[in-house]
């Protein structure tokens, strides 16, 4: 008899699935696809259909016209509500449930090394391992997002771009692991973001600060951050930057 009713569980990991996949490459053979539901035991194209359900809940989506797939469930707007509401709590138990459907450690479905790190017992280690689990969560989606590029500069070389927090994870505990709070950033950008020498400003451009204006006499920074003054990110096909996070940097971060 065919599998019809998805559950609650992999609901949540097709979300997961959403979260990770670039989205304009999701199909029924796709591999990440392919992986996930093989995890799960639905088909590839269950699968991709669920993705696309979820992406018809994405407003940013709907203002470029990508509706994603019509038909859905209410568990659906469910889990995508209860997400948006929790992203750490239902990051991690997305994270939990493919250990258990894949009968591995948390660790090691996250791809996490843990190898060289001391870590206390009991509940001090679960809290560093969680952590650790949710920031590698945070970073594949908004790495996915962005297709694997720097929203500055395009650098395709995924080991040197980085899952930019706007509001810094120190400011905001609710929301540092929502994509809307992330930019994929190469690691010299990602630096000159955090320390405020540049922004991104709500109609999404990159405003450099003067401070580094002093320096139009230098190559190095006019190649590297004033070339970049003014002109446009490249934007997400997901989780677009939430103008109150910008504002916030814009505001309280950003050397003007």
């Amino acid at each position: 008899m065919a599998k019809n009713y998805w559950t609650r569980e992999e609901t949540i990991v097709a979300f997961n699935v959403y979260c990770k996949i670039q989205f304009k490459d999701s199909s029924k053979t796709n591999p990440t696809i392919i992986k996930y539901a093989k995890i799960i035991g639905r088909s590839p194209s269950a699968l991709n259909m669920k993705v696309g359900n979820f992406g018809r809940l994405d407003p940013e989506l709907k203002k470029r016209g990508i509706v994603g797939l019509r038909n859905g469930s209410k568990l659906e707007e469910v889990i995508w509500k209860e997400f948006h509401g929790n992203w750490e709590g239902l990051a991690y138990e997305s994270q939990l449930l493919l250990a258990m459907y894949e009968n591995k450690s948390i660790e090691e479905v996250s791809e996490i090394d843990l190898i060289d790190m001391e870590f206390p017992k009991g509940k001090e280690r679960e809290t560093v391992i969680k952590r650790r689990v949710n920031q590698s969560f945070f970073r594949s989606t908004i790495l996915s997002s962005y297709n694997l590029k720097c929203a500055i500069t395009g650098l395709p070389i995924t080991e040197l771009l980085v899952a930019s927090h706007i509001v810094p994870w120190a400011k905001d505990e609710n929301n540092r692991l929502n994509p809307r709070n992330g930019i994929c950033l190469n690691s010299i950008h990602d630096k000159a973001f955090d320390e405020g020498y540049l922004t991104i400003t709500t109609d999404y451009k990159v405003k450099v600060s003067p401070i580094l204006k002093t320096y139009n006499n230098d190559n190095s920074i006019s190649d590297l951050l004033l070339k970049y003054d003014n002109q446009k990110i490249i934007l997400p096909d997901k989780f677009f930057p939430a103008k109150e996070f910008l504002d916030y940097h814009n505001t309280e971060v950003f050397k003007k």
